[in-house]
């Protein structure tokens, strides 16, 4: 790869690997579907998950497919993506000619301030930030791993995966003796959820921030899933699977087939205890949702995977993709703005504190309100492409990061997004 200078213009289609912003980029409507299932505060939860009871087919339709393909699956794949980002600046800016540990710095002060990111988001709109979680998996993990061997990285990403798995079986093999045993309410999902219908601002603020700390570290570094999607992240970015996908193609294609294969049947009993179909108790139904975590990381690097061969198969052709595909790709680049935004878009419209919209909505509604969100994101990552601008919140973080920047570290072309970019050349 050939040195690169800071450039100030925004990286073209031509000059940024397809795969990674199209992948963010679509994988933004599972977020989104994801996340606004827990805006639906009038209604309670079924325990398992926090979809409700469905009240028609049309709920039970978006339930089955949401707790099959999205729950759980999408942020695994945007945790790969992330550490895949890390390896990708650093090799970018070691090229330029930063030290190791003038990159190093950097990386720290961008992590850093993904959990700044992620606290104001949690303390202003939603409190279930994924920003302070990667931020600070990127911090232990960039520490402990980011240079170390191949071999080592994956390794301990085969065993963070074989500590789901023992606790995924384990799971399995209780649900007999489960039958009839109370749930323990001391803490729950419905817990965290409850600021979503507190009708107060501030109280709504503190019940946010109170179940922050356990979501940052339960998710980033104690629920495996994404810590175990960042290591593949690195080991699969050293290979530039994403960047040349054409040379990966057998592997990527067994990844996608296998990877999605085993995360829709591993989410397919959690679905169908969602629709009634496997009447289990309270806490039965609780204890499949270490399977579901642990086929999730499969399902989501089978995602991306699957979304590589298609951008391969566009620029095979030597085709753009037309404005769908530009779209996507613009809402990639942008993929913390966008991330951002939905929260805009939903919170002030859907919380008792807010407008309270969700009081009237159920399952399938709400997924379509949630398409629509994810849609208003796609059309204005669009018109900033057109434009060519950054979005707002890469922008910031951009200046963050690099505030103390020395001439060797240099603002990287792709922009700071969940998954920074370099220049790709022949």
């Amino acid at each position: 790869m050939s040195r690169q200078t800071a450039s100030n213009d925004p990286t073209s289609m031509t000059g940024r690997a397809l795969a990674p912003d199209l992948a963010r980029g679509f994988m933004l409507l599972f977020i989104a579907l994801a996340n606004t299932v827990w805006y639906l505060w009038a209604v309670p939860s079924t325990g398992a998950t926090m979809h409700p009871e469905p009240q028609s087919v049309l709920d039970t339709v978006a339930q089955f497919f949401t707790v099959l393909a999205v729950d759980m699956r999408s942020y695994p794949m945007f945790a790969f993506l992330f550490g895949y980002g890390m390896v990708q600046l650093l090799r970018r800016q070691e090229a330029a000619g930063a030290s190791p540990q003038e990159v190093s710095a950097l990386l720290r002060r961008r992590n850093l301030w993904l959990l700044v990111f992620g606290f104001l988001h949690c303390l202003l709109l939603w409190m279930g930030d994924i920003l302070g979680a990667y931020g600070l998996a990127g911090l232990v993990l960039g520490w402990l791993f980011l240079r170390r061997r191949d071999t080592t990285v994956m390794v301990w990403g085969v065993v963070l995966m074989a500590l789901m798995a023992t606790l995924a079986v384990f799971s399995l093999l209780s649900l007999p003796f489960l039958a009839g045993v109370p749930v323990d309410d001391a803490f729950s999902m419905q817990d965290m959820a409850a600021n979503v219908g507190e009708s107060s601002l501030v109280a709504a603020a503190v019940g946010r921030i109170s179940a922050w700390p356990l979501i940052v570290l339960g998710q980033g570094l104690l629920g495996l899933a994404v810590p175990a999607a960042i290591l593949f992240g690195f080991w699969a970015a050293r290979r530039r699977f994403l960047e040349e996908p054409g040379r990966h193609r057998r592997t990527l294609t067994r990844v996608a087939i296998v990877g999605i294969t085993v995360g829709w049947l591993g989410g397919l009993p959690l679905a169908l205890q969602q629709i009634g179909v496997l009447g289990l108790d309270p806490m039965q139904a609780q204890m499949l949702s270490m399977p579901h975590m642990f086929t999730g990381v499969f399902c989501g690097v089978g995602y991306v995977a699957l979304i590589a061969l298609v951008a391969h198969r566009i620029q095979e052709h030597g085709r753009t993709g037309g404005v769908v595909v530009t779209a996507l790709s613009a809402t990639g680049k942008r993929s913390l703005s966008a991330y951002l935004a939905q929260s805009v878009l939903c919170a002030p419209l859907l919380a008792a504190w807010g407008a309270g919209l969700a009081a009237d909505m159920t399952s399938w509604t709400m997924f379509l309100f949630a398409i629509g969100v994810w849609l208003v994101t796609v059309v204005a990552a669009y018109a900033l492409e057109r434009a060519g601008r950054r979005g707002p919140a890469e922008v910031l973080l951009r200046r963050l990061a690099y505030r103390r920047a020395t001439a060797a570290v240099t603002p990287s072309p792709g922009g700071d997004d969940l998954s920074p970019q370099e220049h790709t050349t022949p």
